[in-house]
């Protein structure tokens, strides 16, 4: 796969991935947005898969986060004492 659709593959899942940031989703996608035009004029082959690495590993930071919460949310509901 070539590193354009590669780097608009990982720019779509973040942004799918953004719906659920605490913060909200439109505070998460223009930062988001930054960080890509930002690095738009990249040429180099290494650099950019430099930084296709660094998204995903941004990915899978957010992925855990948001298991994270989901189970410390599920934990409180099952340990609740009434």
């Amino acid at each position: 796969m070539s590193q354009k659709k590669r780097v608009i593959e990982l720019y779509k899942t973040l942004l799918a991935l953004g719906r659920d940031y605490p913060q909200g989703y439109d505070f998460f996608r223009a930062r988001l947005k930054r960080a890509f035009m930002n690095n738009r004029e990249e040429t180099s082959p290494e650099k950019i898969e430099e930084m296709i690495n660094r998204g995903k590993y941004v990915q899978k930071e957010i992925e855990a986060l948001y298991m994270l919460r989901k189970y410390r949310t599920l934990k409180k509901r099952y340990n609740e004492t009434d």
